[in-house]
């Protein structure tokens, strides 16, 4: 029980990553980045000739309604005196003309995503952005303030609020909306009220249904590796610079502070309800199966302002998030944003997002959301298309490319999503992992078949002066598949983590996706340096511990327990819950850990009674289940030694591991 506090590492990425930083730059320094080869620049020449450079309306947009910006040189603090947010070390990308270690459209877009400050979007609509991730919407009602989305920390979405009290009256807020279940749209909500605001009934705070079960249980089961497969996603450790990380697509980066999470008190149940919330009046919309599975979009009418959330952005989004998730479906994405379109195109004067910069012109949003529209249209339907010809993922990947009308256009670049990716994805949702090739159902595992195949390929000597000329020639992306094999052959081969390094460095350089370029570089950086040592960081977030339900802390456990140390073992214990009045049965056999909610075994080798609060306090660290014991706050009738038993068979998870080499055998 004592690392239970890791189901929620997913959610919390930010805080797990915050203090790492300053380590992992000042770690680089041993072993610094690489110039681009002149293969690199030659890929990013060539592209450059092919981007729509003269079109600067994302320019004009994301400055337009400035009224103050956040200065570069401010630091949010955070907890434990570590920085939350700062936007220092992006000075980099003041210069117009893209280096030859980024890929010249996403240099433009991480040129343009530096728009940071207090925004007006017309009469009575603001918006927060660069603060984070995410944005934060005020819209100003008869009396008081709504606000959409308080971003990802406390201490940033506090901070924005007091940059638009500084310009517009303090008037107190009067409702929050969580557009979606993903933490960058509720962690900050402590920040900009408290929960007895809340239950005074003074504030509401609105989501669409199952918002809850979606906010905590996405990153429950799967959360650890999530988290860090998400350090490769954002890249928070690398060093911020030319040949480093530059953005982060929907935003620059993440912040660094405390999550936070009040329950909704209102929820939005129909596909469509319209209310008046402080005199303003909203249509919400649902939009669940896209980008989350628990979302919604909004129409103002009175201001003619459609807000799309986190479904239409300045780039293409995600259908797989590189960290993990479930495949998102992008024919019914599309369908929502169709049906946006023609809903509310023709009377929106503006659209905005919960990310990026707004669209003004009733004719410019409505060929933004068609062309958005068509993106997820056309990746799914030529995806679908050569998938039934008998084409593989990685076969359209490499083939797939998109129509010149939408290539043409900013905001259908990969600059989020990644195109290769989305297309496996798409394949991945249809068909699953296997390919149909028999060969694959029983493939050797990573080391296994590295192993083999440097065998074939007359050993590591042969393979590396192979694999040299070909990096010489520019063939980064077999090198980068040539040379993982060798580090998963020997991980202490040297000159192969080396050349590897150096082939993922350049397609990083190349990548139009932030994402991919954050993944390959930190690749290449742990190719060099090994595993990023974190230090120990204050990863508790109490309101999304305490929002999960029981039956969710009972899965975990099932996920945590070692298979082979339970073989043979039989247990079953009695929980009981004296607080919440709840009973659970929790079963062990078969090397399965299964639980009965609401019921009590007469056979039960053991009954625990304790509260939820105590459960909690374990799983927030502030007390260990030997404690609780020790001081009465779990009482143990029967065969105590059971207990002690099935504790013992539970893994801890390490909050880093191998990605890019071998990893340890359980």
């Amino acid at each position: 029980m004592k690392h239970s506090h890791r189901l929620m590492s997913g959610i919390l990425l930010a805080a797990c990553a915050a203090g790492a930083q300053a380590q992992a730059q000042a770690q680089a320094q041993a072993h610094a980045p690489k110039d681009a080869t002149e293969a690199t620049r030659a890929a990013n020449r060539a592209l450059l000739a092919t981007l729509p450079m003269a079109d600067k309306q994302s320019f004009d947009d994301a400055r337009r309604g400035l009224v103050e910006s956040l200065s570069s040189d401010q630091v949010i603090m955070g907890a434990q005196g570590r920085p939350a947010w700062s936007l220092k070390g992006y000075e980099f990308l003041s210069k117009e003309q893209a280096p030859d270690t980024v890929n010249p459209g996403l240099w433009r877009h991480a040129r343009v995503n530096m728009g940071a400050g207090l925004y007006q979007v017309t009469d009575g609509i603001y918006q927060l952005r660069g603060f984070d991730l995410s944005n934060m919407t005020v819209i100003e009602g008869k009396t008081g303030l709504i606000l959409v989305d308080p971003l990802i920390t406390t201490e940033t979405a506090k901070a924005a609020l007091e940059l638009y009290y500084k310009h517009r009256p303090r008037k107190p807020v009067r409702a929050v909306i969580y557009s979606h279940s993903h933490v960058d749209h509720f962690g900050g909500v402590r920040g900009v009220l408290s929960e007895e605001e809340v239950a005074s009934g003074k504030v509401k705070i609105i989501a669409p249904v199952g918002f809850m079960e979606e906010a905590v249980g996405e990153n429950v089961i799967a959360g650890n590796a999530m988290s860090r497969r998400g350090i490769y996603q954002f890249g928070p450790l690398l060093p911020r610079g030319e040949k480093g990380q530059v953005d982060a697509g929907l935003g620059k980066s993440v912040s660094f502070g405390t999550v936070s999470l009040i329950p909704p008190t209102m929820l939005i149940e129909k596909t469509v309800e319209a209310h008046s919330i402080d005199g303003v009046d909203i249509i919400f919309e649902l939009t669940p199966g896209a980008e989350a599975p628990s979302e919604m979009i909004m129409y103002y009418p009175q201001s003619k302002v459609l807000n799309m959330t986190e479904i239409a952005s300045q780039t293409m989004h995600n259908l797989l998030p590189m960290r993990g998730a479930l495949a998102r479906d992008p024919l019914i994405w599309s369908k929502h944003l169709g049906g946006a379109l023609q809903r509310y195109g023709a009377k929106s004067d503006v659209m905005i997002a919960q990310h990026n910069w707004p669209v003004w012109g009733t004719e410019r949003v409505q060929d933004f959301l068609k062309k958005q529209r068509d993106t997820y249209k056309y990746v799914h339907d030529q995806t679908v298309r050569l998938m039934n010809h008998g084409h593989v993922g990685s076969e359209i990947a490499d083939v797939l490319k998109m129509p010149a009308s939408l290539n043409q256009d900013w905001s259908t670049h990969a600059f989020y999503g990644d195109l290769k990716h989305n297309v496996k994805a798409v394949y991945q949702r249809y068909l699953g992992y296997y390919d149909g090739n028999p060969a694959n159902l029983y493939a050797l595992p990573p080391v296994t078949a590295a192993q083999k195949t440097i065998e074939y390929m007359g050993g590591a000597p042969a393979v590396l002066q192979r694999a040299k000329a070909d990096f010489a020639k520019g063939e980064f992306r077999w090198v980068a598949q040539m040379t993982s094999q060798l580090v998963f052959a020997d991980s202490a081969n040297q000159e192969a983590r080396g050349l590897a390094a150096d082939a993922y460095e350049q397609l990083g350089y190349q990548a139009e996706s932030s994402t991919a370029r954050n993944a390959l570089l930190q690749g290449a950086w742990e190719l060099r340096n090994g595993l990023p040592k974190m230090p120990a960081v204050n990863t508790q977030a109490p309101d999304v511990i305490r929002a999960l339900t029981l039956d969710m802390y009972f899965d975990y456990l099932g996920v945590r327990l070692n298979g082979e140390k339970a073989a043979g073992k039989t247990t079953v214990l009695n929980w009981q819950f004296t607080d919440t009045k709840q009973n659970y049965v929790l079963n062990l056999e078969n090397s399965a850990l299964t639980f009965v909610a609401g019921a009590q075994s007469a056979n039960a080798d053991a009954t625990l009674t304790l509260t939820r609060a105590t459960l909690d306090e374990i799983s927030l660290q502030k007390t260990t289940f030997p404690a609780a014991l020790q001081a009465g706050q779990i009482v143990v009738t029967g065969k105590r030694e059971k207990v002690g038993e099935l504790l013992g068979m539970l893994d801890t998870f390490p909050s880093t591991f191998p990605l890019i080499e071998p990893r340890p055998t359980h």
